[in-house]
Parts: C-alpha cells; structure tokens; sequence
C-alpha cells in the first residue's frame, strides 16, 4: 500500500479507537462496555497504541473494570473460561508499559494472580495471558518499590517453578530473576531457598549435560544463583550442584578455549570459592590437579593482562582479572594449609613460583597507575591481594615491594583520609568491580605484609620516611573507637580486631628497632595516650585477651621509651593502665594437680589457656618491659603492692614443685622481683616475710638472693 493509504488506515484505526473510547466511558451497562473493551484489547495487542493513547484507555476504564475481569468466573456464552480474564490482564499489560501505573498499588496487589497464572496448569490457549504476565511482571520490577513488593509477595517461587516446569516463556522467567537476584539475593535466599535449590539444581544439571555453546551461556548465568548465604554445603541437594558445577568446570577448564569461552568459567569458579572456600573441589588426585589449574590459569591471566601496556586491553578484563585474584587468594590459603590439604608439597611449591610471577604482573601494574585512577575499585581489588601475598611471602620479589612501598603507603592514606566514615563498613570479602560503592580499607589488608616489613631495615626506613607511623597510629584511633562504638560490649572477633592486634605488631617492632622515633615523632605520645585508656577498658572484657596482651606489652614497652611525657607522670590514666597491665601479667599462671605426682604444677590460667599460643610470647616480652619501668616510675613498686602480685607469687612458687615450672618462666619472674626489690624497701621486706630467700634459692634465682641479702 502507499504511504497516503497507510496513514489513511492509521487514521480509520484512531478513529475507531477514539470511538471505542467514548463507548467505555459512556457505556449504560456491561454488554456494550464489553463489546468496546474487545475492539480496544485488539488494537492494543496489536501493538498499535502510543504512550498517549494507552493513557487515555486508562483514563477511560481506570482499574475497577479490569479487577472485575480478574475475578468473574463466568465465561461468556461461547467463549473460552479464561476470556475475563485474558482482557483483564491484557488491559494491565497496557497499563504497565506506563511506569507510573506500574508501580500504582492497584498493580502491585496483583502480583499474587500473576504469580499464579505463571504456576497453573497452561494450556494452548493461555500462552497471550502469560506474555501479558510477563510484561506486568517485567514493568513492575523496573519500578523503585518493585522488587521489594514481588520477593515479598511470592514471585521467586513461582518464576523458579516457571523455569524447572519448562513452561511457556521460562527463558523471561530466568531473566526476571536474574534481575530480582541482583538486586535482593539475601532476601529472596530467606524467603524461597528451596525453590531457588531446585532452580539450581536444574541449571547445574544442565550445565554438565550440554556440549554446545548453552554450557558457557550458563557460566554467565550461574554466579547468580550461588548465594553467600545460606551455604551450599550445608545440605545434600547444595552439595550435588556443587559437585556437578565442579565437574563441568574441569570439563571445561580442561579444553581447548577461546577467552570469550575460559572467562565466564574463570568468573563462575571465582564466585564458587567467594560462597563456598575450596570445599567444592573434592580431595584426592583429580581435586588436587583441578585446584591446580584454576590457580595456574588464574595467574596466566593475571599476567597476560598486566603486562600488556595497553590500558584499553586492561580496562575489558577488570572482572575477569578481579576474579583470577579470588582464584589466587585461594591458592595462597591451599599453600598455607597444614591439616588435610589438597595440594602436595611438589604441587605447593610449583604454584608459590606461578604466583610469584603473577604478583610481579600486578607490582608492575600498580606502578603504572595514574593519580586520577585511584578511585578505581580494581586498583583496590590489586592492592588487597598483593597484601594477602606480602602477609605471607616476605622473601619473594623483596626489591620489588620496596619500591612499591611509597606508592600503597600514599594509595592507603589516600582513602583512609577520604572515606574516614565508609572505612568502618563491613568490607565485601572481594570487591566486585561493578558499582560505585567505594571500598575505603585498603590499609586493613596491608597490615600484615607491613608488620613483616618492618621487622626489616631497608623497607622499615622507607616506610617510615613515607610517613608510615603517623597513618598507623590515625588508623588504630580510628578503629579502637569503631571497636568500642558497637552497643554493649566489645563485638566478638571481627576484623577490626585483627587490625588492632596487626597494627600493635608494627608498633612492637618499631619501639624494639627505632626506638629514637617513638621519642621524637609527636605521633607516638598520642599512641601512648590511647594505650594508657584502652587497656583498663578492655581487659575486663571476655574473649579480648590477646588484643589486651598486645595493648599491655605495647604501653609498657613504649612507657619506657616515654617515661619523662607529661602523660606518664602519675596521671590518672597512667596509674589505671599500669593496674591493669600488673593484673594481665599476674593473672597468667595458677597452680594445678601435677599428674605425675600428689604434689601441685605451676600452670597457665584457664582462662589464659584457649589464648595462650597467641598470648604467650606478648607475656614474656611485658615481663621484660615492667621490669625495665620500674626504676624509671617511682609510684610503680606501690601499685604492685596494693595488686598484691608479690604475696600471690610466693605463694604460688612456695607450693608448686620446682621442676614444673620452666627456666624462661623463673627468669621471667625473677626480672621483675629483682627490679622491685631494688627499688622499693616495702616489697623487699613482702619477699622475704614469704620465705622468698628460701624459694629463691629453691628455683636457683641468684640475682634475687643476692638482693634480699644485701642490707
């Protein structure tokens, strides 16, 4: 036909809408309402109504027409049972496609009849209801209150039953849920695990049945529906998907493959270790060769990226690369991993050299970046797995690292001084390069690498000529207060925690080899200010211990650097901390039944027990410390008295017998009984009214008996 009769035609068929209009609006009674609604619902299946037209059908019906389509029961004479209820749902449809009516409320309480007309029995007839379903669906989840209203209201099961039943238009029911997935998988998991299971079950059954290119659509399709929580492994049917997903990624990842086919299989492993560690590979020699190459194939990538200068080449492969780290992080822990592990020791050390390779890639990386680029969550994802490497491996790529130093110590500072209040955030466990939300803790994953660091001269000055100390010291005043700001008590062990407990490692090890820097860098008298009022704090507290053993030996072993700061002149503070550090080093060792006799054995304290190989060590070393603050504190000797540590101890090594307890244990107490009864004629005369030259020269403490003998 021309163009002139065409636009004729367009006309007779507005003209005939515009009268059908005026029909509904004007109608006297159902018959003729319905008559004109049939010629409308044509035209709008017919995909012939514009925005402005389907607003001026709305106009006309409003929602009380439809509602009554959706509900009545009776067919009219002749027709099929479901005709009300296909005009009803087609008017919706037709409302839906303007957003504001889809999120209208009068849309959204019919989200339980969708969900069902999706569930019913289908049959020939139907299948024009369930594209308008679809559509509906569709147009409300694109709405803001959408999703919430269809998880709450039941629309998972019934799309996941949509899928496994293979119904009409199941391809649009995987779609919706990829996208109700995305947006609320921690609810939709509470409220529909079983059926979304089941919808696992099938996409995993078919992932390892199909040989053609639906096997690596899956792998793009898969992540999703593996959740954080509940776990996989926890239940039978979990562990059968995660057991097929095993078997088709070793079918995969054993082949010949171009990159468009190895990288969703690389991003689907990824996120199979993010939910579950590497407990859905299994043990033996297939799991232990499968774990093997995806760390393998994860470094090939790594450097097969990095090293290209191409920042465009880079700028594609951020997920997949992000996702190769997750792989790599895994590795790591397999290396590390003592009881059963997967790996032999010949597979161990031919990965360690791999991934060395592949963390040369990302240093190499890393020094190309760019001041504009450091926002970018990748740089975060590559600064956070190089700290997982530097925790571990401190004698690979030394020189390397050092260079490097200046470069994370800025990036750290950089986003700790920028996002000060996001840093206290829960991080992601891997920080998915898509999104905006910022990850801010770079330094968190830092620590470690940075404690071995500086237990090493060359690293240690450049960490400290970048101003290293200064940031460690804002970042654990930061997070002792995130620490103490949770309600009620101290939070159980979190990362917070472990930073605290990394950052007073750092501290140690710069008192022990620079200590002229604690005295002169103004930095450390606040440090000091902070331990002095966090000690007696947390010490009270259970299951703090060794985060309180570090913050003791710390303050000690820096009050002794500090002893002439106007903070440790008798303060309040100063008095309370050395209080607590007295009863954190009292309270470690007790008496018990010696098994091998009737007599008693010196011990560690039950409640120092669970701690005590985290512990033991920090013990020692504030022994050593107390003992060399006393000369310098005149007040000291008077708060050991009022502990009454000195009447505790004689009693406790008059009746243990002497061969339970160890050399390094009589050397340790004998340091700071030595020093108090130098200083202080009232302990000196507590000692020896408890026998204590008996006792001393029962353990062999000659410098203490020297002590007490002299006049």
């Amino acid at each position: 036909p021309t163009p002139q009769a065409m636009a004729s035609d367009a006309g007779d068929r507005n003209s005939t809408l515009k009268r059908c209009l005026g029909v509904l609006r004007d109608a006297r009674n159902d018959s003729e309402q319905f008559a004109a609604l049939l010629l409308v619902t044509k035209a709008v299946r017919a995909g012939e109504v514009d925005a402005k037209t389907r607003r001026q059908i709305f106009d006309a019906i409003g929602f009380t027409f439809p509602n009554r389509l959706l509900t009545s029961r009776q067919p009219p004479a002749g027709c099929p049972e479901h005709t009300f209820r296909a005009l009803g749902l087609t008017l919706l449809a037709c409302f839906c496609t303007d957003p504001e009516l889809a999120g209208h409320s009068q849309i959204l309480n019919k989200i339980p009849t969708f969900n069902d007309i999706l569930v019913s029995s289908c049959n020939p007839d139907s299948t024009s209801m369930i594209d308008d379903v679809y559509q509906c669906l569709s147009a409300v989840m694109a709405t803001s209150r959408g999703p919430r209203e269809l998880v709450t209201k039941g629309t998972v099961s019934a799309l996941c039953q949509a899928y496994v039943n293979c119904s009409y238009g199941s391809d649009r029911a995987l779609t919706l849920l990829l996208g109700l997935l995305a947006i609320a998988e921690a609810k939709c998991w509470q409220r529909d695990a079983p059926h979304l299971l089941a919808m696992l079950s099938k996409l995993t059954n078919d992932f390892l049945k199909t040989e053609d290119m639906t096997k690596f659509e899956l792998c793009e399709v898969l992540p999703r529906f593996i959740p954080l929580s509940p776990p996989l492994t926890q239940d039978s049917q979990g562990c059968e998907c995660l057991h097929r997903l095993y078997k088709g990624l070793a079918n995969i990842l054993g082949s010949k493959l171009s990159q468009s086919q190895r990288d969703p299989a690389l991003k689907l492993a990824a996120c199979l270790v993010q939910a579950c560690g590497s407990e859905w590979i299994p043990t033996g020699n297939a799991g232990s060769k499968f774990l093997a190459l995806l760390v393998n194939l994860a470094c090939v990538e790594v450097r097969l990226t990095l090293e290209e200068p191409d920042p465009l080449e880079v700028e594609g492969k951020k997920e997949v690369v992000t996702a190769c780290y997750v792989l790599i992080e895994m590795g790591i822990q397999e290396c590390l991993r003592e009881e059963k592990p997967l790996l032999e020791e010949v597979q161990k050390m031919q990965l360690v050299r791999i991934m060395e390779e592949a963390f040369g890639a990302v240093i190499f990386y890393l020094r190309q970046v760019k001041q504009e680029e450091l926002q970018d969550p990748f740089i975060f994802a590559s600064v956070r797995i190089l700290g997982a490497w530097m925790a571990e491996e401190t004698s690979s790529l030394k020189q390397e690292i050092c260079e490097l130093l200046p470069f994370l110590v800025h990036y750290a500072k950089k986003l700790f001084k920028e996002g000060s209040p996001a840093a206290s955030l829960p991080q992601p466990e891997l920080v998915s390069t898509e999104g905006s939300g910022l990850p801010q803790d770079a330094l968190r994953f830092l620590l470690p690498g940075f404690c071995h660091l500086t237990a090493e001269d060359r690293p240690r000055d450049i960490l400290i000529s970048e101003g290293a100390p200064a940031l460690l010291c804002e970042y654990f005043l930061h997070q002792w207060e995130v620490l103490t700001s949770e309600p009620g008590s101290l939070t159980p062990l979190t990362s917070t925690e472990m930073s605290l407990q990394t950052a007073c490692g750092i501290f140690l090890n710069l008192v022990v080899t620079a200590p002229d820097l604690i005295r002169r860098d103004k930095t450390f008298s606040s440090l000091m200010d902070i331990l002095l009022k966090s000690l007696p704090l947390l010490l009270p507290q259970k299951d703090h211990l060794v985060l309180a053993a570090n913050i003791a030996t710390l303050g000690l072993m820096m009050a002794r650097i500090l002893a002439s700061s106007a903070v440790l002149q008798g303060t309040q503070s100063a008095q309370e901390f050395f209080g607590a550090a007295i009863r954190f080093l009292s309270q470690a060792h007790t008496t018990q039944a010696d098994p091998g006799s009737d007599g008693l054995a010196a011990a560690v304290s039950p409640a120092y027990a669970s701690a005590w190989a985290d512990v033991r060590e920090l013990w020692f070393l504030g022994m050593q410390a107390l003992a060399g603050c006393v000369p310098l504190f005149p007040w000291l000797p008077q708060a050991v008295l009022q502990a009454r540590w000195l009447e505790g101890l004689s009693e406790l090594l008059a009746r243990v017998a002497p061969a339970s307890v160890d050399f390094e244990l009589i050397a340790a107490f004998q340091g700071v009984l030595v020093e108090l009864a130098r200083a202080s004629k009232p302990c000196r005369d507590v000692i020896l009214s408890h026998h204590g030259g008996e006792w001393a020269n029962l353990y062999g403490m000659a410098a203490l008996e020297q002590c007490l003998s002299e006049q």
